[in-house]
């Protein structure tokens, strides 16, 4: 545990990775920005705009995009497992193709947040429609790696959708917090209430109070001023990821652009952006689970075993089989975004 310094309540900033690194309970954050061009008429990179990207094995980003692992020419995740973890997708632009094991799908968009609790055990494809055909199709998500506590793992897994015209924002003078998990608490003069999140999946950790989560998506255009609220529990650690612009003030102190700060939770942060131009920044807080990691690549568990009997497991299951007829369903032209929940048999429309 790092020791603040008296009256200073940074206590580490260092350089952002890929992917960023998280903190307990966070595991991860891949933060993708792609300038995908103009798509064919199946909605994926033209033929003649493939040349250095390798089907289904495409992250080195040679062109200002990855197919990653797509194939045909189409971008994004077909249909993989996981397990003993939670997926929370933030998406600024572009479009992505849902679907899982469930028969649950979905189209979100620019603003949406799609919220995953694997439990114990689910597919899902996750497909970057290019559905723009006369101009290019940026992409930007943000992919959060939530761990689950080991008595919650194998929970039944769930899939929700939080749309952007649903989702709270506190704003003031040229800050803007949106809030994806945990409650906000204004700090700034005039008595503003306490701002709820909305629900997110059944079983999350998210959802017990004793987790103190938190995931705020904060902007300051320049001079903007904000004061964050302390943290609820004694517990938690809270971490700003700067991913956009220089200029940003933690509590008076520069901190640079793309950095990782972790800060003292347990008291209000002002925040300032000096600068001419705007600063993003994302919030991570929680209680720490303190238990053992075992991750691979989709698995996550709390020992060895456990990851062995989640092999074992998904080898003799498939977690529920994949009832698409192809590895990475798209779901067709058009801008429509939808949640199709097929254990509730409706569909959810913002």
């Amino acid at each position: 545990m790092i020791q603040p310094l008296p009256d200073n309540p940074i206590l580490e900033c260092i350089e952002l990775t890929w992917p960023w690194v998280g903190v307990d309970p966070f595991l991860l954050c891949a933060h993708h920005v792609e300038h995908y061009p103009a798509g064919d008429a199946h909605h994926a990179v033209p033929q003649s705009q493939r040349a250095g990207h390798p089907a289904g094995n495409d992250f080195a980003n040679p062109d200002g995009y990855s197919l990653y692992a797509g194939a045909d020419g189409m971008p994004g995740f077909p249909n993989h497992p996981h397990r003993g973890m939670e997926t929370v997708s933030i998406l600024r632009q572009g479009y992505i193709d849902h679907a899982d094991s469930l028969g649950n799908s979905g189209r979100y968009g620019p603003g949406d947040v799609q919220w995953m609790t694997a439990g114990g055990g689910i597919q899902h494809a996750e497909m970057f429609p290019l559905l723009h055909q006369e101009r290019p199709n940026p992409l930007e998500l943000f992919q959060i790696w939530l761990n689950m506590p080991g008595r919650k793992k194998m929970v039944h897994p769930e899939y929700k959708m939080m749309w952007a015209e649903q989702i709270p924002h506190y704003t003031h003078g040229g800050a803007d917090v949106q809030i994806i998990a945990g409650a906000y608490q204004p700090q700034e003069p005039g008595g503003a209430a306490l701002i709820a999140p909305l629900p997110p999946t059944q079983d999350t950790w998210a959802a017990d109070p004793r987790s103190d989560i938190a995931i705020w998506m904060i902007t300051l255009e320049p001079g903007a001023i904000l004061t964050l609220p302390a943290a609820q529990l004694p517990g938690s650690l809270r971490t700003l990821f700067v991913y956009e612009g220089s200029g940003l003030l933690v509590d008076g102190q520069d901190v640079g652009n793309n950095r990782r700060v972790r800060v003292v939770a347990q008291t209000t942060l002002p925040l300032a952006n000096r600068s001419a131009h705007t600063v993003r920044l994302m919030l991570m807080q929680g209680v720490p689970l303190q238990e053992p990691v075992i991750r691979s690549t989709v698995y996550v568990t709390n020992t060895l075993e456990e990851l062995h009997q989640a092999k074992r497991d998904f080898q003799r299951t498939q977690f529920g089989g994949w009832p698409w007829e192809t590895r990475q369903p798209m779901h067709g032209p058009g801008f429509e975004r939808f949640a199709w929940y097929a254990g509730k048999k409706e569909t959810e429309r913002p």
